[in-house]
């Protein structure tokens, strides 16, 4: 550059860049326009909704008082901490191996004769046809209405020691008659045939809707290869009903712990000769509780159930997954 010449100054220029305007979002419309599409639905969703959120949700606060001494007093918020100290209230008890085992073993009991009963019933339904079915349908799930309370009025008149129907059956036969009250023996039984009666319709339902939306062509080319009723409920019937058997199951392990407190404690009448066989964790804690009066413990089992019942259901949908990812929960 030649001296004495000025060197230009450059300014910079700035430009300004006006922002887009903003789009919102219609996804809140479309979706208040979709509920009110489907507004019958909802309507049938948000009872059984409501049910879970005031039975199952909301108590979920009251967990703290599974480690307090709660007073009436202080109220939940104000009783003492004590940690652990509700939870030896079960634990160190003699008797909760044997109510451990009794709630365990029955609950599996209940699972594998439902299951297997309601498949077969299912099955059955299936092949009497749809007009005859209605009948048997409604004589199977009526006794699910029924509470324990009546139930055990029912059950009182067979098994009633001078004019049960039972003891009645036996004289005929020319056999002694039992004081079922007062025998522990055979509670499993009576039990177990107990809760199969009463609980066996709700699920021959959900496995004869699930037989129903079967695709009919399998039968009709397995009739075409001469295959028998037998061979078509064991070999397409069944197998697809896997997932559905899989689910029902997977939900049921997970209530193994929590026991059937209307079951154990109105069809033995409480009778204390029976404990040995029919105790299971819900009735111990009741009558435990009724006497002791601390609401501590009882949550503290509570939330002992429920975890293990957690543990149960992750545990058991994991097994599915690895034989099956198709037929696990999740």
């Amino acid at each position: 550059m030649e001296k004495g010449t000025v060197k230009p100054t450059i300014t910079p220029t700035i430009t300004t860049t006006t922002p887009p305007p903003k789009k919102y979002s219609l996804r809140p419309l479309k979706e208040w326009r979709h509920m009110r599409k489907n507004g019958e639905l909802l309507g049938l969703f948000f009872p059984g909704f409501l049910y879970i959120l005031i039975f199952s949700y909301l108590p979920m606060f009251g967990i703290m008082l599974a480690f307090k001494r709660f007073r009436f007093d202080k109220g939940i918020f104000g009783s003492d901490w004590v940690g652990l100290e509700n939870f030896r209230f079960f634990f160190i008890s003699e008797d909760a191996w044997r109510i451990t085992r009794n709630t365990v073993l029955y609950e599996i009991g209940y699972i594998l004769l439902t299951t297997a009963f309601a498949l077969l019933f299912a099955v059955l339904l299936n092949e009497i046809g749809r007009n005859s079915s209605k009948l048997y349908q409604t004589a199977l799930f009526i006794p699910y209405f029924l509470s324990w309370v009546v139930v055990s009025y029912i059950s009182y008149a067979f098994l009633d020691q001078q004019t049960g129907y039972l003891n009645t059956i036996l004289e005929w036969f020319g056999m002694e008659p039992h004081k079922w009250y007062l025998e522990k023996e055979p509670w499993p039984v009576i039990l177990n045939i107990a809760s199969l009666w009463k609980k066996v319709g709700f699920s021959t339902l959900v496995y004869y809707a699930g037989v129903m939306g079967i695709n009919q062509e399998y039968y009709e080319a397995a009739r075409m290869d001469g295959a028998t009723r037998f061979q078509m409920a064991r070999k397409i019937t069944i197998p697809m009903l896997a997932p559905l058997i899989t689910v029902m199951l997977i939900l049921a392990v997970g209530g193994i712990f929590n026991g059937d407190f209307g079951l154990h404690y109105f069809i033995p009448n409480n009778q204390g000769m029976t404990y040995p066989t029919t105790d299971i964790i819900d009735t111990y804690v009741y009558r435990a509780l009724r006497t002791v009066g601390d609401v501590g413990m009882s949550a503290a089992v509570g939330l002992y159930q429920s975890l293990v019942g957690l543990v149960l259901v992750v545990s058991a949908n994991a097994v599915v997954r690895k034989i099956s990812q198709e037929n696990s929960l999740w």
